[in-house]
């Protein structure tokens, strides 16, 4: 197997380096990181640029051109046909060529740097009611840049057109280090292209017209080869469509400028139901008639697939009804209310005129289920949009494959040509699941295949030759929307002839006569299935190790490690920048290696051997897993649910065996075990937050950030006595960190538990020495150590858990060990359905304690707004619901929940003197100054312990646990009832 070297000290990396302001990444797991995108491929680039502006292209163009090595202009990395792999220097865009340079709001345009994402942009437009309508369901990572050099569609384009019909202008650099803008006609005078380049392409399209009305099918789609029908004579001359659609192969986009368009209206949407996948085929051709601005697709498999996770489930429940084998998602957002009302009452009418409607004599069972509500509406997006990533969840070694994906036809052949397809997978022994732009005629599709096994490899070849025929004979397009990439320019040929062939090569000739653009793209392409270009080559292998956990569900080496690690398809999820949590890190850093995608493909890369021996191990592996905070979103908004907490308890693990724990591990690790000796000794404990000198010196000795003031050691510590659990209502679980920093939230809890009448016991052992859930250990990689400790609590805990007992504590970090790690660490020791029952305070009483908050005397208390920040061990279990709902039930009490990521303290991250910064930047993205925005009687809430430290390190704030507000509550409708009492 191909090892991936450092190429750091190449002369071109050195070169670079001396003329690049930006980033110049040579080393061999930057160039594994960029080798993927969101393709079956895998090109392992000579070494990453990130450019900070012109000058630094300038220098990498010319460098590169004097070495003779290619340029791959890069964004999001999202390809799904392996336009951004490549041997070349990748030129990444998205750390800092990322501005948005001017919104012309009367003009309505707005002009880019190539690596602005579209979510980003968005956000900025909306104030001016303004949006970029090319609304593709990664928005919230592909960039501006990557969709113009893609063509990109969206689900809106039988309304707005493509990126195509989009683009005004695109100012590029040449390969021969000229700069020229490419617009309208009149654009393309003195700063324009050459004048020759310009009548030669002219020449070319008058030239081909002919070819070009034959060739390029009629079709609302058709993004393959170059788009040389703008070169036609008789039509307007946009030189920047001929750019749009190019995959960076003819000239780099430095500055691109965009049509906008108004906001649309109130949306309406129809959920169609159909009883057959075919009648929804049928059916499109006549929906589309009432002019919506999309009709999407649902198969039964994705609606299958999106029941199986937790995230979408409760949304199905929302707007399916019954048991459809296809849904089609129709959307009307005209400006006129009315008019949408109008549409959304006749899409009924159409549906009993085909023959479709529940429970009427005559009709098949189907009809409209209403989506009225703009909330439910965004959530049914939202599973429209991850339709790709709820395909992708299947853990099996075959997954579902891009290559005849986005094919487009007539609407009036789609249902012929989706049955005749589906017929295609079948006799190769597969089968897929489609979804997406039915009104287009462009539906997605991916059959399952194992490309690890040469048969997969082989009816991947079949299956593409027998698709495309297929696409020829109902005169359509093969590739819809996803470009073309390595997978679809080796069928240029047969879908448009060897003149159209020739003529693009010509076009790509004459822009870049060196090859030098992301050669190997639209013009003179390998073979699709050359599996040396394979992510799963011919000698992929993964050989057996030890790990951890278990990892079940999953295939592979290391107990289904490997198959975990091989759910990542790089679709890049966890590169957004705003909504949910997830990655923390990488919206501080826009670094590759932060994310989720960057750090499980450096796994999948040293666990297949292919960064060498030891990778796993390695000081670069333990870098690449430094600024994961183990928030565990990912577990949650990862489409793939790639845990890469648990992941970095396997990194950290394999390092320390082979290494050992650094001191400051160590103090951390044995935390639990040292506690009950520290608190003894409070005021010395303690005497370094008092000494700026000792701080600094622990900071030189430790790394233990001298700024920050560590959690005080209390005298007055939560005191636990032996009792009978199995007679008890509920047992109190006191947390490493609650009892010996902040015992006040225990007392507070306990208060609350009793005040409604339950019988409380405290969770101990025989040897008294407190429980602990091995969160400290685990962290530190101190696996056997963590795993002892919960085989401890465990054991203590049997009585009441087998009694179904309730196990109630505080913080989230610890008690959700118990549902997370628990399992996967103790086998047998630990049975599943205790998970349940060990639960949060406010998880508690918010459900298996409902009956407790109607019983509790919860009073109005003084403060009359509470700002809430969710730990994200809350967001990944899915608990915010609960610490609200419950903060909800105080009188008066008006709750607002702060859109946040991580707090950026996550244990000990923030306390370490290297992650200080980043530490600090996670929190300035949006909680500390919304903390720092609220009113001075504002409670601010947050029921971790490192949210509440960080909010009070960087905000001077205090923030409470709920547990403290709900005794406060409490204390508050005693004192009501005693007035009353008294008064009668």
């Amino acid at each position: 197997m191909r090892v991936i070297t450092d190429a750091t000290d190449s002369a071109l990396a050195r070169r670079l380096r001396g003329a690049v302001r930006g980033e110049v990444l040579f080393d061999a797991y930057s160039r594994g990181r960029y080798a993927t995108d969101a393709s079956i491929y895998q090109m392992i680039p000579e070494g990453v640029v990130a450019p900070k502006g012109p000058e630094d292209l300038d220098a990498a163009l010319s460098i590169a051109r004097d070495a003779g090595v290619p340029l791959l202009p890069r964004g999001g990395g999202t390809s799904q046909c392996g336009q951004t792999v490549n041997e070349a220097v990748v030129l990444d865009f998205t750390r800092h060529m990322n501005r948005i340079l001017d919104i012309d709001v009367e003009n309505r345009t707005a002009v880019v740097e190539p690596g602005v994402v579209l979510d980003v942009l968005n956000k900025a437009l909306k104030p001016h009611g303004l949006w970029y309508p090319v609304d593709v369901s990664t928005g919230s990572r592909a960039t501006l840049g990557g969709m113009t050099a893609n063509n990109s569609c969206g689900a809106r384009s039988r309304r707005y057109g493509t990126s195509r019909d989009n683009v005004l202008a695109i100012d590029a650099l040449m390969a021969d280090g000229a700069r020229a803008r490419f617009g309208p006609a009149n654009m393309t005078g003195g700063d324009g292209p050459d004048d020759a380049l310009v009548a030669d392409l002219l020449a070319l399209g008058t030239r081909e017209q002919g070819e070009i009305a034959a060739r390029f099918p009629d079709v609302f789609r058709r993004v393959g080869g170059y788009n040389i029908d703008a070169l036609v004579p008789g039509r307007p001359l946009n030189l920047a469509e001929l750019l749009v659609g190019s995959e960076g192969t003819l000239a780099i986009s430095e500055r691109i400028t965009l049509k906008l368009s108004p906001l649309p209206g109130p949306k309406l949407t129809g959920v169609c139901h159909f009883p057959t996948f075919r009648a929804a085929m049928e059916a499109t051709q006549h929906l589309v008639t009432l002019d919506p601005v999309g009709v999407e697709l649902i198969d039964h498999n994705m609606i299958r697939l999106a029941r199986d996770n937790a995230v979408f489930r409760p949304v199905l429940e929302e707007f399916v009804r019954g048991e459809p084998e296809a849904l089609l998602l129709v959307e009307f957002a005209e400006p006129d209310a009315a008019e949408n009302r109008r549409r959304l009452d006749a899409l009924h009418d159409v549906m009993r005129d085909l023959g479709y409607a529940w429970g009427e004599p005559g009709k098949a069972d189907g009809g409209v289920v209403e989506a009225v509500d703009p909330g439910l509406q965004g959530r049914i997006g939202e599973v429209r949009k991850q339709g790709l990533n709820i395909m992708m969840s299947m853990k099996s070694e075959g997954k579902p494959v891009s290559f005849v994906e986005d094919c487009c036809v007539r609407l009036e052949d789609l249902a012929d040509y989706t049955e005749r397809l589906t017929a295609i997978f079948r006799k190769h022994g597969t089968d897929g699941t489609w979804y997406a732009h039915a009104s287009v005629g462009t539906l997605h599709v991916r059959p399952v295949l194992n490309l690890k096994e040469e048969l997969g490899v082989k009816a991947l070849r079949s299956i593409a030759e027998e698709a495309f025929e297929l696409v020829r004979q109902y005169k359509g397009s093969h590739s819809g929307e996803h470009g073309d990439g390595i997978v679809r320019s080796e069928f240029h040929r047969p879908m448009f002839g060897g003149r159209m062939v020739a003529a693009f090569e010509a076009v790509k000739d004459r822009f870049d006569p060196n090859g030098l653009l992301n050669p190997g793209k639209i013009a003179r392409p390998p073979r699709m299935d050359d599996r040396s270009l394979m992510r799963y080559g011919p000698e992929y292998r993964v050989a057996e190790r030890e790990t951890v956990f278990d990892w079940p569900g999953y295939t592979g080496a290391g107990r289904g490690l490997q198959g975990a690690v091989e759910m990542c398809n790089n679709n890049g999820a966890c590169r957004k920048l705003e909504g949910g949590v997830m990655c923390p890190s990488y919206r501080v850093t826009r670094e590759e290696r932060d994310g989720v995608r960057g750090r499980a493909n450096t796994l999948r890369l040293a666990l297949s051997g292919q960064l060498g021996g030891d990778a796993f191990a390695s000081r670069e592996m333990a870098e690449t897993m430094k600024l994961c905070v183990s928030c565990k979103a990912c577990r949650r908004e990862c489409p793939m649910s790639v845990d890469m907490a648990k992941m970095k308890v396997e990194v950290t693990a394999a390092r320390v065996a082979k290494y050992g724990l650094a001191p400051r591990e160590r103090l951390v690790a044995y935390m639990p075990a040292y506690a009950p000796w520290a608190a003894r000794i409070p005021g010395l404990m303690n005497l370094r937050n008092r000494l700026p000198w000792l701080a600094r010196l622990m900071e030189r000795t430790l790394g233990i950030a001298a700024e920050r003031p560590l959690p005080a050691w209390r005298d007055d510590w939560f005191r636990t006595e032996p009792s009978d659990m199995r007679d008890a209502d509920v047992v109190l679980f006191a947390d490493t960190f609650n009892r010996w920093f902040e015992p006040d939230h225990l007392r507070a809890a306990e208060h609350v538990l009793q005040a409604a009448g339950l019988k409380v016991a405290h969770a101990t052992a025989p040897d008294s020495r407190p429980l602990c859930c091995g969160r400290t250990y685990l962290a530190t990689g101190l696996a056997d150590r963590a795993r002892a400790e919960m085989a401890r609590t465990a054991e203590a805990l049997r009585p009441a858990l087998e009694r179904g007992v309730p196990v109630v504590g505080l913080e989230p970090s610890c008690l959700l060990t118990f549902r997370d790690e628990a399992p996967r660490l103790l086998g047998e020791e630990w049975d599943e359905a205790w998970g349940a029952r060990v639960m949060l305070f406010e998880e508690y009483l918010a459900k298996d304690g409902a009956d407790v908050l109607d019983t509790l005397p919860l009073g109005p208390i003084a403060a009359s707004k509470a700002l809430l920040h969710g730990h994200c061990h809350q967001k990944s279990f899915g608990q915010m619901g609960a610490v609200e709902g419950v903060l909800r039930r105080i009188p008066g009490l008006a709750v607002e929940m702060i859109e946040t990521s991580c707090c950026g303290m996550a244990g000990s991250f923030g306390y370490q003197a290297e992650t200080l910064a980043t530490s600090k930047a996670m929190a300035e993205a949006s909680l500390a100054p919304a903390v720092r925005a609220a009113e001075p009687d504002t409670l601010i809430v947050a029921d971790g312990t490192s949210c509440r430290h960080q909010i009070a390190d960087l905000t001077q704030r205090n923030a409470l646990h709920v547990a403290i507000i709900l005794a406060e509550a409490v204390k508050s409708g005693q004192t009501a009832a005693d007035k009353r009492i008294a008064a009668e």
